[in-house]
């Protein structure tokens, strides 16, 4: 029987950090042994809120690829690509933006909040309020059949689906309806005790030096509450002991649980233990980004080999839906 597909991708917006490691990059590896999995980079996407500036989309999209060969995702299993380098994306988003209602585009929840909340970026544009509508051309071109996503992500799934159902009312069916894959994603705090984001200025980057992670844990913020070395703790609302629970064996999770309720340990002994594993965690990981930078020929025939393939299962879906459409 032919494997179910799966279709996720990100934007190239910055460097890939260690929330993007563990929030996504690990089950995308897992899900690639279970089905067929198209994974893209979405580099017009990334255009919709940072179009004034472009001068590192090239790059983010070059570091983007070796972050995700460098854990563990396979192009002999996994059909990696560039939106860009599949045309066919932009004209079903011009075909899909037909039918979609204004109405269904202003009341997605990510578009009222950026409103509201960025305003270093001018985000009143037609392409950032039609980008549903481009997301919804990239998931129902490959026809998935899941798309894995955490809870609060499903209502923009639910647009997708609304698209596609919208489209089939219309010229018959030519799209199945893509059910989201639901995963946990663990809340990883930044260097500050936010969540970790970009935007924060407060990452774990993978292509980060062990010295420049090193330099960063101990300069992370701790209980707020603890000043000084004697004073007790409280591991509940640390974000150190966040990442213990993350990295660190569970005996040393226990031993900090108790020991720094009660002054007995230091936060700096806690980071210098969570260092050691997490830098071996890592180790592996920037071990094969060394080498994959060395070959950016390598790099290149993957993109490209990707696109090409992706582009074959798209050029069959634009020929449904012209054919559907009477073009």
């Amino acid at each position: 029987m032919a494997k179910k597909r799966v279709l996720s991708g990100m934007q190239p917006s910055g460097l890939m950090h260690l929330g993007n490691l563990l929030g996504a990059l690990d089950n995308w590896k897992k899900l690639q042994d279970q089905y067929e999995c198209y994974y893209f980079i979405a580099d017009w996407h990334a255009l919709t809120a940072n179009y004034a500036d472009t001068s590192n989309v090239r790059h983010y999209v070059r570091e983007m690829i070796i972050d995700w060969l460098a854990a563990g995702l396979d192009p002999e299993k996994a059909v990696i690509f560039q939106q860009s380098l599949v045309p066919e994306h932009a004209v079903l988003h011009i075909l899909l933006s037909m039918i979609t209602p204004t109405p269904w585009l202003e009341r997605v929840p990510t578009y009222k909040e950026k409103i509201d909340q960025v305003k270093d970026k001018d985000l009143h544009t037609y392409g950032f309020l039609g980008y549903p509508v481009l997301q919804a051309a990239d998931i129902l071109m490959y026809q998935a059949a899941f798309v894995p996503v955490g809870i609060d992500q499903v209502p923009h799934l639910e647009l997708t689906r609304e698209i596609g159902r919208r489209f089939n009312a219309f010229y018959g069916d030519v799209f199945p309806e893509p059910q989201p894959l639901l995963t946990e994603y663990p809340k990883l705090p930044g260097t500050d005790g936010r969540k970790m984001s970009k935007s924060y200025d407060n990452c774990l980057y993978l292509s980060e030096s062990p010295e420049q992670i090193t330099k960063k844990i101990m300069q992370m913020v701790t209980d707020p509450a603890r000043k000084r070395r004697q004073d007790p703790g409280n591991p509940d609302v640390c974000p150190l002991f966040s990442l213990d629970k993350i990295f660190a064996p569970k005996e040393w999770q226990d031993y900090i649980n108790v020991e720094c309720r009660r002054a007995g340990v230091g936060c700096v002994d806690d980071k210098k233990e969570l260092l050691k594993h997490l830098l071996a965690y890592l180790a592996p990981i920037q071990e094969r980004r060394k080498k994959l930078s060395a070959d950016p020929k390598k790099i290149e025939n993957i993109i490209r080999d990707g696109s090409n393939r992706a582009g074959a299962v798209a050029a069959k879906t634009m020929e449904a839906v012209k054919k559907a459409m009477k073009l």
